[in-house]
């Protein structure tokens, strides 16, 4: 069994893999504050609510935007599995040029979401991923990570509106009946949603008018989901492209290990 953990901003998923089969995930929240064995009881919970045995774990991969809470997580992860993780950064194989003016700046959550894209679905490929920040990533027919966006999250975007603004109340993210909306909640919901639309397509398109070639477009991450029916231009939508391409990486660092 190989694990596999993207740790976020806001939320953490931990997948298992049984060869190339993601057999169950899990997610927790990343900012809550953990001691090792508080990791460690959170693993071994995962675990048991499945039925599956710690000790079938072969080996684990980590991708993390949250360097604060890995020393707790991976001595975490020793007392359950006796593992070190392998933690996708500098030096790590995955296949795929980085041609950013500085590649060590490029979160490993993006390069793992371009690794999954790529090999998943060919290139050039366009990858959105809804999450804390929304990324635009652009791979091109080669297999090389060239250009991106990135921008709050609609959630951020949220909070930003109800902690500047007193009388405003704190709301669900979800788009209202009809943009003509007529109270409060739903005038929000309105801006937040349908502007949050507008934002996405047209950053598609600029990025696609640029790249100037038919390109397919990737989108994953927690809201990814409510803009698939609203944004034509998004093709597929995978919640699980990252655990995936965390799987893909992993597999292609053990293969160069074993040429070794």
């Amino acid at each position: 069994m190989i694990l596999v953990i993207d740790v976020g901003n806001t939320n953490t998923e931990v997948g298992a893999f049984e060869g190339d089969e993601l057999i169950t995930s899990w997610r927790f929240m990343t900012k809550t504050p953990r001691t090792s064995d508080e990791f460690a009881v959170t693993f071994k919970g995962f675990f048991q609510t499945d039925e599956l045995d710690p000790k079938a774990v072969e080996s684990i991969i980590v991708a993390s935007v949250v360097p604060d809470v890995m020393h707790s997580m991976i001595n975490g992860m020793k007392k359950v599995f006796g593992r070190t993780p392998l933690e996708v950064g500098p030096g790590i194989k995955t296949g795929m040029p980085i041609l950013m003016n500085d590649p060590t700046e490029v979160g490993a959550d993006r390069i793992v979401d371009a690794v999954a894209a790529y090999n998943l679905y060919g290139g050039p490929v366009l990858v959105l991923d809804f999450g804390t920040a929304t990324t635009y990533d652009y791979v091109n027919e080669n297999g090389a990570l060239v250009a991106g966006v990135m921008t709050p999250g609609i959630q951020i975007s949220a909070n930003a509106l109800f902690a500047n603004a007193a009388k405003l109340p704190s709301i669900a993210i979800r788009k209202p009946e009809t943009i003509m909306a007529k109270d409060t909640e739903t005038n929000m919901q309105a801006g937040l949603v349908y502007g949050y639309i507008g934002q996405v397509s047209y950053i598609i398109d600029k990025m696609c008018e640029k790249i100037g070639e038919s390109v397919k477009v990737v989108a994953t991450g927690g809201y990814g989901r409510m803009f698939l029916d609203e944004v034509d231009s998004i093709d597929i939508f995978d919640p699980k492209l990252t655990l995936k391409g965390l799987k893909i990486i992993h597999d292609k660092n053990l293969a160069s290990r074993r040429r070794k």
